[in-house]
């Protein structure tokens, strides 16, 4: 591929815009895997970084955290905004790391405090729970009249259900939690007063959450209960109890990364559905392809986009030297689109088998909630599917800008659901 001073490839992977695109989105790492699979891209007002669009090559980085790391730049800021993250939050004694920032033997230790929670055989109280909500959710379709904002009726309210009950908070508290994950995940899009940053909106969300996150904390400190909360409140590492700005983060971690991948493959999933409906016909006819229906749902939807390592020693990869220090955009749906992977990739297919997808990521960062991700979308579209007369667009759908996260926050539908 040709590259020239102005880097345009690499400035529209660094432009929240081209995220809202996903046609065109997938047009320029469709472009990448065909003609640089390994490309430096230099774009004005960011520090160089290497995008990585082949999914062999995302899971041998994946694979080899101690060489690729996680901590010093997981997202793909500007320069300026880099520094204005960091200043802020260097301000801000609340503001702890999260797994996502932790490498080697701390991203381990923190990871093991709740990972035998996520574990299957763990869910199963949970599962039955999630039935429950699955059926409560497509009764409120039902109950709509026929025409609805999917998002605002569904998609981001079933996963906060169940980060709920994650937390062990009842139900009432969902219109509080929902106002600050809706403060922080639009923060791309809230009007920036005067006076102020962006960067020190991202905070002020962050922060809002803290507080809120710091009242469960205290609570469960002092009165564990048998919820994940409760677990990260009493964590220790090497026998010294982890700070509360770490719990808090942690809390922000499972409670954000769990609401936005759940709501964006739900979302996502309705609508490659309604796109695609020989494969909805297919699936309400063969109710036994809903498990392999959410597997393609997560790799056509990809609900994270990208997320950075950085290199901790020379590393050569399709004979290209990844200098120590160099920064790796990882980007995800690029490699649940390769070709050499998958079948005719942009034809969404309920059927596919096998799937090597990374929604999750992959190796020692790979999402924890994975499991519980999929509990969710399987259960929804187990209920729905059945009840489902007719949908279609009623309305332009419209994504979030963001880098990282690929998220609808908008799907207006029209429809005829069996109550």
């Amino acid at each position: 591929m040709q590259t020239s001073t102005r880097d345009d490839i690499g400035a529209a992977l660094g432009n929240p815009r081209t995220y809202a695109d996903r046609q065109g989105y997938h047009a320029i790492l469709a472009q990448l895997r065909r003609e640089d699979p390994l490309y430096w891209a230099h774009p004005e007002g960011f520090r160089p970084f290497w995008v990585a669009t082949k999914h062999a090559d995302i899971v041998e980085i994946e694979r080899q955290p101690d060489v690729f790391l996680s901590g010093p730049r997981l997202e793909l800021f500007s320069i300026e905004q880099e520094h204005k993250i960091k200043e802020a939050t260097g301000r801000d004694a609340a503001v702890g790391k999260t797994m996502l920032h932790m490498d080697g033997a701390e991203h381990r230790a923190y990871r093991g405090m709740s990972q035998a929670w996520f574990l299957p055989k763990n869910l199963k109280h949970i599962e039955a729970r999630v039935d429950v909500l699955a059926k409560e959710y497509v009764d409120k379709l039902a109950e709509a009249g026929g025409e609805a904002d999917f998002v605002k009726l569904v998609s981001e309210l079933l996963p906060l259900s169940v980060i709920l009950i994650m937390l062990g908070l009842p139900a009432s508290e969902a219109g509080e939690l929902l106002r600050l994950t809706r403060n922080f995940n639009g923060r791309a899009e809230l009007p920036v007063p005067e006076g102020s940053t962006r960067e020190e909106l991202i905070v002020k969300g962050a922060q809002e959450i803290f507080d809120y996150f710091g009242a469960v904390y205290d609570a469960r400190l002092k009165n564990p209960t048998d919820d994940v909360a409760s677990v990260i409140a009493h964590a220790k590492v090497d026998g010294v109890p982890i700070s509360r700005a770490n719990a808090l983060s942690y809390y922000l971690l499972l409670g954000l990364a769990g609401h936005d991948s759940s709501n964006g493959a739900i979302s996502g999933g309705l609508l490659a559905l309604i796109h695609n409906p020989g494969e909805l016909e297919k699936l309400k006819a063969r109710p036994d392809l809903t498990n392999s229906a959410a597997e393609e749902i997560l790799r056509w939807v990809t609900p994270v986009n990208n997320f950075m390592r950085t290199a901790a020693r020379d590393y050569e990869l399709r004979g290209k030297v990844i200098k120590a220090g160099d920064g790796i955009l990882l980007p995800f749906g690029s490699a649940n689109r390769d070709e050499e992977v998958f079948e005719e990739p942009f034809r969404f297919n309920v059927e596919r088998n096998p799937n090597p997808h990374v929604a999750f990521g992959y190796g020692a960062h790979m999402c924890l909630g994975h499991y519980l991700a999929r509990v969710e979308l399987r259960a929804f579209f187990r209920e729905l599917i059945p009840r489902l007369n007719h949908v279609e667009l009623a309305g332009e759908p419209a994504m979030l800008p963001v880098v990282t996260g690929n998220q609808l926050i908008r799907l207006p539908i029209r429809f005829d659901v069996q109550g």
